[in-house]
């Protein structure tokens, strides 16, 4: 049954199914294991990247297309939900059209793309998606109307969904039961199926086909596979699981900006999180997300630590200053890369197989 839902792509590793495993509970029980509002937003964060990382691994990973217009698709379906509360009020209606008309321009813009683009080569279809990311996030600045510009949308959700709902007067397990916990659990619950959705596409003979092209075009072209229809699939899929991650932070944020879903800077975290976690593997996505996410959330609270033990140790106490935080934080990047070349998941399916 199990491996029926993981679409028979089993971890193959005792050590990563663990890994997995621990970090299943951990999400499915984080309001009552992590206590603290800090705690449940990383949580919350965690889920919301776990999608759009395996979206974007799918193009990337399976498929061996370098696009820098994720986060563009991404941005559209927050911007959708955004929009659609902020205009017709709170309510599921509201939700359900806004991701609706959110994954229809994905749609429209990730076939444009692929059409017209995605028959140039490597370094030109980069800068292709990269020109259209940056025209998008221009353009949701300028039309402070429709988008809010750079101050953003700040909207309602429906009522079972906003923190002062009380669906039991009695707290349980010692966590409040309002509408933050069943926000949290919708989160969950999204990520999980789409996660599961994913896994099946790559385990499909389509998601053999996207292999097949990652690893030689030209051959999958000579064999009688229509490169280009497989690579603009790919990339609208892709897109499409994007977009709903970016509904999902919406939904999570009740907020929605520029920078809160356009950010370059975001691109950069989804490229991290893939090599650390591992190209080509959907379970990397969910491997990086909490170790990138976790280590970018919690650094500066152990460097501080580190800090005051060492205060004795001028030289020493500077260098672990909170400020420092991003240093630290590439130099544990250096050394995944180092020490797992093909990210985590791949390393661990690298040692001896479980007996």
């Amino acid at each position: 049954m199990i491996a029926r839902l993981l679409s028979h792509d089993l971890p193959r590793n005792r050590a990563l199914a663990a890994l997995l495993l621990v970090l299943l509970v951990t999400l499915a029980l984080a309001p009552f294991m992590l206590p603290g509002v800090k705690a449940l937003n990383v949580a919350a964060k965690i889920l919301i990247f776990i999608v759009l990382v395996a979206s974007f691994d799918l193009l990337l990973g399976y498929t061996g297309i370098v696009s820098f217009a994720h986060t563009m698709f991404f941005g559209i379906g927050a911007y959708g939900v955004a929009i659609a509360s902020t205009r017709m009020g709170p309510g599921w209606t509201a939700v359900a059209l806004g991701t609706a008309l959110a994954l229809t321009l994905s749609f429209v813009l990730a076939l444009a793309i692929g059409l017209f683009s995605l028959r140039v080569r490597a370094i030109f279809f980069s800068m292709i998606t990269l020109a259209f990311a940056a025209a998008f996030q221009t353009l949701a600045s300028q039309l402070s109307d429709l988008t809010g510009g750079e101050d953003g949308l700040t909207f309602k959700m429906p009522e079972v969904l906003s923190p002062g709902y009380q669906f039991s007067e009695s707290p349980f397990l010692g966590v409040s039961p309002d509408g933050r916990l069943i926000t949290y659990y919708l989160l969950f619950a999204m990520t999980l199926v789409l996660l599961l959705a994913m896994l099946r596409i790559v385990n499909s003979p389509f998601g053999r086909v996207l292999q097949a092209i990652r690893e030689n075009e030209f051959r999958a072209e000579a064999i009688g596979y229509r490169v280009v229809l497989y690579r603009t699939t790919s990339s609208i899929l892709s897109a499409l699981f994007a977009t709903l991650a970016g509904a999902m932070l919406a939904i999570w944020l009740r907020y929605n900006g520029p920078d809160t879903s356009l950010s370059f800077e975001i691109m950069l975290d989804v490229l991290l999180i893939v090599v650390i976690g591992g190209m080509g593997t959907i379970y990397g996505a969910a491997i990086g997300s909490a170790v990138f996410l976790v280590a970018q959330s919690y650094l500066q609270d152990l460097l501080k630590l580190g800090s005051d033990a060492t205060a004795a140790l001028p030289w020493l106490s500077a260098l672990l200053s909170p400020d420092r935080w991003l240093l630290w934080l590439g130099l544990l990047f250096v050394l995944s890369v180092y020490y797992f070349p093909t990210g985590v998941v791949g390393r661990l399916r690298a040692m001896r197989p479980r007996a």
